[in-house]
């Protein structure tokens, strides 16, 4: 069963990914592969079908957060990705800071702040970045400059994700390089630099076709490319990833590897046909329909005990 949709701000990708992970399924000979848009009844939909095992596809809450997790270990259904644990502390910002920079992986330094405060000045000097606490793909995400439009302090009636969240996470805005990294397993694949065509690497940037350009492997001198595929498995081992993984980068080249700082770990990249997984995998030899059947071989070989799922 393929799990995917959903009611979080990523349904569409979600869909998307979906989508490509069942039919990649049945052209390599799955013949009982069902898709499942989720609503709020996927536990009356799990107990009819009874799959052996659930690829999930969903992207953000509850898919994203453990909810889901939660639910399938209840069942006793296999499934693909992180677990309960991981995916709770993964989706959660604050949190995996928490966890990771003790572990030596190099995050900018933030504060969490009332969205209310920003309405009477900067949390930090500018340039400095906005972003919920746990969405993914960019969602909400906004970059305070000198020269920006949203006013100094910030308007209470310019759009922003202060109008949408309670509650931001503020970080120093870190100049130059987008750099991203996949996991598998315990393997990190390899370095990809995304170059948006328009402004920074937002959702729309990375789901539109054309609008930002992938370089796979990126162009960097090999000790930061080294130094980031580092830090990428650190931080899927650490959080106790399972499946893939994805960590964000961002590298100002002026300061050398002192410059690299990971921003978050993304514990259900996409798997869209633009998705950045499916691209490093394939730059390593591993095509996409290999790349969907080893996460679910992953996911088989930590089957709950007690026999098959739902008995």
């Amino acid at each position: 069963m393929v799990l995917m949709g959903g009611w979080s701000s990523e349904r569409e990708v979600s869909l998307m990914s979906g989508r490509g992970v069942a039919e990649a399924l049945r052209q390599r000979g799955w013949s009982h592969v069902t898709e499942v848009d989720m609503d709020r009844n996927v536990g009356h939909v799990l107990e009819a079908l009874r799959p052996d095992v659930v690829f999930n596809a969903l992207h953000g809450a509850p898919g994203e957060d453990g909810t889901v997790q939660g639910m399938l270990e209840l069942m006793r259904v296999p499934y693909t990705h992180s677990g309960v644990t991981t995916s709770a502390i993964a989706i959660d910002k604050e949190l995996t800071k928490l966890l990771l920079v003790p572990a030596g992986v190099r995050m900018p330094q933030g504060k969490m702040i009332d969205s209310d405060s920003l309405y009477e000045g900067d949390p930090l000097p500018r340039p400095y970045v906005l972003k919920p606490i746990n969405e993914g793909s960019s969602v909400g995400v906004a970059i305070v400059t000198q020269d920006s439009n949203y006013g100094s302090p910030i308007g209470r009636d310019v759009e922003g994700p202060w109008q949408q969240f309670d509650r931001l996470l503020a970080e120093p805005f870190i100049a130059g390089h987008e750099l991203t990294v996949a996991v598998m397993g315990e393997e990190a694949l390899c370095v990809t630099e995304l170059k948006p065509k328009v402004g920074f690497y937002d959702y729309d940037s990375k789901y539109t076709d054309g609008l930002t350009e992938h370089i796979c492997p990126a162009r960097i001198p090999d000790e930061i490319a080294q130094s980031m595929l580092d830090m990428a498995a650190i931080a899927h081992k650490a959080l106790g990833c399972r499946g893939a993984s994805r960590s964000d980068f961002r590298w100002d080249d002026t300061q050398g590897e002192a410059g690299i700082y990971l921003l978050e770990v993304n514990t259900q990249p996409g798997m869209t046909p633009l998705s950045l997984v499916p691209e490093q995998a394939r730059q390593r030899g591993i095509s996409y329909g290999e790349l969907v059947e080893r996460i679910i071989a992953e996911a088989l070989a930590d089957r709950p005990p007690g026999g098959k799922a739902l008995e």
